[in-house]
């Protein structure tokens, strides 16, 4: 039997002004799994997790996290549901520390020694955020700020963490990193759900992938089953 998915989304539709950008989209996430949306610009990916998190308001259809509907929460409430959200170009704040920053994704909480076993944990994934703790946040290189980002995420104890392009402007071993530090994320009991562009990337650190097309889930299924589909791997993957 099937368990039970954190989140459930279905014929989601979501958009800006009379620009529809989302027509009736179904995902799935299960606990403590990675799962990774991919789609060219424009598909619709960043979209479909501005609505998951509550920052844009779905037309129709419903988002359920642990069995209960999300339907007309704000996004601060949402985050005290269990989701954080990390969005792209990682919007850390300027003149704070590292460490400030990190500390901000924990602002929800009020169990103080849990806070700092956390904020080691992030040191230990990414020891270059020890060495800068007291630098201003801003000033690190871009595989630097992302990976402040994703612990800033992290330190808000979420059962599911939203990730928007984790690649972007990011050199191979700089995205490879990062990657690798996600299956150490899911081990402390948290679900991820992930957009990519890097198709590759994407699914080889996914237990699930969903390939949007034009605002509509075109394919779903297990990473290496999509990879031998014909479309996906023409469109995506020039083969």
């Amino acid at each position: 039997m099937m368990p039970e998915p954190l989140l459930s989304a279905r014929a989601l539709e979501s958009g800006y002004g009379d620009v529809q950008v989302l027509w009736g989209v179904d995902i799935d996430v299960a606990p403590r799994s990675i799962v990774s949306i991919v789609g060219s610009n424009g598909a619709g990916k960043t979209t479909l997790l501005l609505t998951l998190s509550g920052m844009l308001k779905p037309r129709r259809g419903s988002v359920a996290f642990a069995g209960e509907s999300l339907a007309g929460l704000k996004p601060s409430q949402i985050v005290t549901r269990g989701i954080a959200h990390v969005p792209e170009g990682r919007r850390l704040f300027k003149t704070l520390s590292v460490r400030d920053n990190l500390l901000l994704g924990a602002i929800h909480r009020n169990d103080g020694s849990a806070v700092l076993r956390d904020l080691d944990f992030i040191y230990s994934v990414f020891p270059i955020l020890r060495e800068r703790a007291g630098q201003d946040a801003t000033t690190l290189s871009g595989g630097e700020q992302q990976m402040c980002a994703i612990g800033r995420g992290f330190m808000a104890r979420p059962k599911l963490l939203i990730i928007d392009e984790l690649s972007l402007g990011l050199s191979p071993g700089m995205v490879e990193v990062l990657a690798e530090s996600l299956a150490k994320f899911r081990d402390q009991d948290m679900a991820i759900l992930l957009v990519e562009q890097d198709v590759i990337t994407a699914f080889e650190i996914s237990d699930y992938g969903y390939v949007l097309e034009s605002g509509r889930v075109a394919f779903h299924g297990e990473p290496d089953q999509l990879l031998n589909t014909a479309r996906i791997r023409d469109s995506y993957l020039g083969m």
